[in-house]
């Protein structure tokens, strides 16, 4: 340490500012908070010195100690942060550095000269407790949460209190379908371990946890290498579950052998449904996806770009394939959670197409759910997509003729007007998208990158931590929510703020359960000059942190008059 007399800030934020280093920061202190028993609640840390200060030693003293954990805020670059038109609702849409990966507290703590950074603290609340635990509590209580820093020497160089008022309430269990595309072939290739080796299956394991724990309980499972984001002609790394041995060119043996553990490690780590991998070819349904066998005792790619889709060949896999897979799903009593695709996005030239593809799928599979992103409302007019998953800037025709179920997602093609994670984005951009699920009852949420770690079209491996806009192809944020790190998933601000989102919408259907959906609505709306739509809210943080604030101490007030 340079000198004894050195310059030193602290400021109490809410997990809703984004702390940027090369600018002062605007945001003033935020040192409460409300929350239910079992709700993941963040807060940051800001700091600042004006020098720099190497090996600080940051330290939490509270009730609360053995549930919270502190992570450093870490730095991305972004060299593509928006698209050439972005709304008026974006933090920056120059390239530069951005908050975003969150370390563990292993990779030190530092102060850089004149640079504002955070830490991210993260208090995972358990269930309400009993009488007799030290945190028991007969009505809301509020529990202090003391951070110090100090330097090397034990020099406390900065302390703040955050007080966590906590309701005594669970959060209830969610009923969002929640998938995120699990991309098994970016962690072989990340960590250069073979596929399905034993190491491919600790990361995916400890992948698959990470996701869980942000309330994914649907999981993209590779009945085969899923034809998703792969340039015409080129192919990805084979991650298909189903053994398949071609017999005589015209029967096929399967061995289900990957696909149960599969299912069992998700199982295990809370993951209840699961969404098979697309049998089709992306943005037309023209192709069959990429299919290895063994033949002749050598492995083969036996289908891909030059298989016709509803060819004779392709067709007669397909009939013997998928009854062997209808009995895999009833043996392990998967029947009412499980969920197929035909093919990606498909558009209205696709139409016909996608009639032919999903009619063989039908004969065998009509007893399950068929799920698609699509934007076209003619595919679900014509009764090819019984359950469809347009994006939120075209879920409006949806909404408008009582589509049910009906689910939304979004990825980079919407980033105007509507909900998105990019980093470019506000964190309350981010979260209000709990509110608009549940005041539309959506059912389910899909989103295409939980980790996508290549280039578009998936021609080439990319650094995470130096490359975030897939080769300057989506806008930075789109493509993955979690960082590599050297044993598993490192999270980001916009993954913990996205789960946040989905926390809000629990805490509504608790609220509505007391009171009834019309006065949750009315709550929700208060005050604002219009209704909340997918394309029209409120983008000011305050008013969202206020907003769910209301909810606990409305549900707070209700059940005192219960008791």
């Amino acid at each position: 340490m340079k000198d004894t007399m050195i310059a030193f800030e602290t400021r109490p934020l809410s997990s809703l500012t984004k702390v940027f280093a090369d600018s002062e920061l605007a945001d003033t202190r935020k040192a409460e908070g409300t929350a239910l028993w079992k709700e993941i609640f963040s807060f940051q840390i800001a700091y600042r010195a004006d020098d720099s200060v190497a090996d600080l030693r940051i330290a939490v003293d509270s009730p609360l100690a053995p549930y919270i954990t502190m992570r450093t805020v870490g730095l991305a670059p972004s060299e593509m942060p928006v698209y050439a038109n972005p709304d008026e609702h974006y933090l920056r849409t120059v390239p530069g550095l951005f908050p975003d990966p969150l370390y563990p507290l292993t990779e030190g703590l530092r102060a850089v000269a004149g640079q504002w950074r955070s830490v991210w603290v993260t208090v995972a609340l358990p269930s309400r407790p009993e009488a007799g635990d030290p945190l028991y509590a007969e009505s809301t209580a509020s529990y202090p949460i003391d951070i110090v820093i100090t330097d090397a020497e034990g020099k406390q160089l900065g302390a703040e209190r955050f007080q966590l008022e906590v309701i005594q309430a669970e959060l209830p269990d969610q009923k969002l379908l929640h998938t995120e595309w699990f991309h098994s072939d970016c962690l072989a290739t990340q960590y250069g371990v073979e596929v399905f080796s034993e190491a491919h299956w600790q990361l995916i394991e400890r992948y698959v946890q990470n996701a869980a724990a942000h309330g994914v309980n649907m999981l993209l499972t590779p009945l085969f290498t899923p034809p998703l984001d792969t340039a015409v002609g080129g192919e990805r790394p084979t991650v298909q579950l189903i053994g398949v041995e071609q017999l005589d060119g015209q029967e096929y043996r399967f061995d289900f052998t990957l696909l149960k553990r599969w299912v069992q490690m998700c199982r295990k780590q809370g993951i209840k449904h699961f969404e098979f991998s697309h049998l089709f070819t992306q943005w037309g349904a023209k192709h069959a996806p990429k299919i290895v066998a063994a033949v002749n005792g050598e492995e083969k790619r036996i289908f891909g770009w030059e298989t016709e889709a509803t060819g004779e060949e392709y067709t007669r896999f397909l009939d013997q394939f998928l009854p062997q897979l209808v009995q895999f799903i009833r043996g392990q009593g998967l029947e009412k959670n499980s969920y197929f695709h035909v093919s990606d996005e498909p558009h209205a030239e696709h139409l016909e197409a996608y009639r032919q593809a999903s009619h063989i799928l039908k004969r065998h599979l009509s007893e399950f759910s068929f799920i698609e992103a699509l934007s076209d409302y003619e595919f679900f007019d014509h009764g090819l997509v019984p359950i469809p998953i347009p994006s939120n800037d075209h879920i409006t025709p949806f909404l408008e003729n009582g589509v049910e179920p009906l689910w939304t997602y979004y990825c980079c093609g919407q980033h105007r007007d509507v909900s998105n994670r990019f980093f470019s984005m506000p964190s309350s951009r981010n979260r209000v998208l709990g509110l608009q699920l549940y005041k539309f009852g959506i059912q389910g949420f899909l989103h295409w990158g939980y980790n996508f770690w290549y280039s578009r079209h998936s021609i080439h491996p990319i650094d995470p931590f130096r490359v975030t806009d897939a080769v300057y192809a989506f806008p930075s944020g789109d493509a993955f929510a979690v960082y590599p790190g050297a044993e598993g998933p490192l999270d980001s601000i916009r993954w913990e703020v996205f789960h946040e989102a989905l926390q809000d919408q629990r805490a509504l259907e608790l609220l509505e359960q007391l009171a009834g959906k019309d006065e949750v609505l009315e709550l929700l709306e208060r005050g604002l000059d219009e209704a909340i739509t997918f394309k029209n809210y409120p983008v000011d943080k305050d008013w969202l942190l206020g907003t769910r604030e209301s909810i606990n101490r409305r549900i707070a007030e209700l059940l005192a008059d219960k008791s």
